[in-house]
């Protein structure tokens, strides 16, 4: 694909690689590290970059769903996916990445934040440790796997950061206002870190869904709300399919969708006093939650 090309001279621009980090992984095979891969959207990305020929390793939590993914992508797909049962937040998670990627024979060459937990009710309501789970998961453990694999990248060349956040991340949220949070910071750390590290051979792209059609906004209370009757809802496939596209053509920012497009044009621009109560209307759960729940991509 011709633009595709044009992108990646113009991302190497300034990329010096390091012979010895280039050496470092001669003969190994680039991999596209996926937390949260077990369904859902990061079970489409699989798909998708395995479509497009490369090896993934899929990462949850919980072995079961992690072995009934990999089934799956081995029922449609030539390759073998990777499987690595991790919870992400462990402060070693980046090394264990690294172990288990070594010992099959690969490397990190595409990383994708997916993994995420969601809250929704009032936030007076919300129990402190699923707020403290909440940041460890969006915030802490994005922000330490991000590092992890970027200076590598940089030394290289070549590499790629996709990070997971939400067209919520434009604006403040009521009834979800931590997810939302959350999800801000995801923005602004990854179009801040685009911008240090343009020109190096690297692709650090955040992406910005709307609602998806997964079981996300159920698990998490919020399948009530109105946002879920009046907003259009893409397919999981959908949003793959417009990260795939958007990060070979070298776009920092993809919201996947032309509703959720106008909607982030319109975010930024629509004064807050005005934005934040029309968000909150589209948000309220419909009725007092009695104990707030979590939604967690494993």
């Amino acid at each position: 694909m011709i633009f595709s090309s044009i992108s990646d001279l113009w991302i190497s621009r300034r990329a010096r690689p390091e012979p010895a980090a280039v050496a470092a992984v001669e003969g190994l095979t680039p991999a596209v590290v996926i937390t949260g891969g077990a369904r859902g959207i990061g079970l489409a990305l699989a798909k998708r970059f395995t479509e497009d020929g490369r090896r993934v390793m899929l990462i949850g939590r919980e072995e079961t769903s992690l072995r009934s993914a990999c089934s799956e992508l081995r029922a449609t797909q030539a390759s073998e996916p990777l499987v690595l049962a991790l919870d992400v937040t462990g402060s070693d998670a980046g090394r264990r990445i690294d172990e288990a990627l070594d010992a099959q024979g690969c490397y990190l060459d595409i990383l994708i934040n997916n993994a995420a937990v969601g809250l929704a009710g009032d936030f007076v309501e919300q129990h402190p440790e699923e707020l403290d789970a909440l940041v460890q998961l969006n915030v802490t453990a994005m922000t330490r796997l991000t590092r992890h694999a970027l200076a590598p990248m940089i030394t290289r060349g070549r590499g790629g950061i996709i990070n997971m956040a939400s067209l919520g991340g434009l604006m403040p949220g009521p009834y979800q206002a931590a997810y939302y949070a959350s999800k801000a910071y995801v923005v602004s750390l990854t179009r801040a870190v685009a911008s240090e590290t343009a020109g190096r051979g690297v692709r650090v792209v955040s992406v910005l869904p709307g609602p998806v059609e997964t079981s996300f906004h159920a698990e998490m209370g919020a399948n009530n709300a109105l946002y879920r009757y009046i907003m259009p809802s893409l397919t999981p496939d959908e949003v793959a399919s417009s990260v795939s596209r958007g990060y070979r053509l070298g776009h920092r920012l993809i919201v996947p969708g032309i509703f959720n497009w106008l909607v982030s044009r319109f975010a930024g621009i629509i004064p807050y006093n005005i934005l934040v109560p029309i968000v909150g209307g589209l948000l309220w759960p419909g009725q007092k939650l009695a104990k707030p729940s979590a939604s967690r991509r494993p």
